[in-house]
């Protein structure tokens, strides 16, 4: 890949995986199967709602270029926490927010500081 695209590259990771994020963060929100899932797990009620609009808030500032990195932080907070009640309730498919958790690390350490020029000679 040419060094021209690898900054359109990680923008477009960058909101594929936020917009991603927030649909599923809303699903986990207002769906029923979520709802029960959560249920049969024996987790408090307040958890899920906590959790998912936890995620979307950190998932927006994630997509706002000046709060890319504090929206990072927290979805890779969230994730941990999620990946750890998923383990500790036996289920152990986790791949998925382990692959987010990477794609939120790419996308914040390509991210240029807000004052950098390039120069040319």
């Amino acid at each position: 890949m040419n060094s021209q695209m690898r900054p359109r590259a990680v923008v477009g990771l960058q909101w594929v995986v936020g917009i991603v994020l927030i649909v599923e963060s809303l699903r986990l929100a207002f769906g029923a199967t979520a709802a029960l899932h959560f249920a049969r797990a024996g987790m408090p009620l307040w958890m899920r709602p906590v959790l998912a609009w936890t995620e979307v808030a950190a998932a927006i500032l994630f997509l706002a270029p000046a709060t890319t990195v504090l929206g990072g932080y927290l979805l890779l907070v969230t994730f941990f926490v999620a990946a750890t009640l998923h383990v500790l309730h036996g289920e152990y498919d986790i791949g998925a927010l382990l692959v987010y958790g990477m794609a939120v690390l790419v996308s914040m350490a390509y991210q240029r500081p807000a004052n950098s020029e390039v120069v040319h000679d």
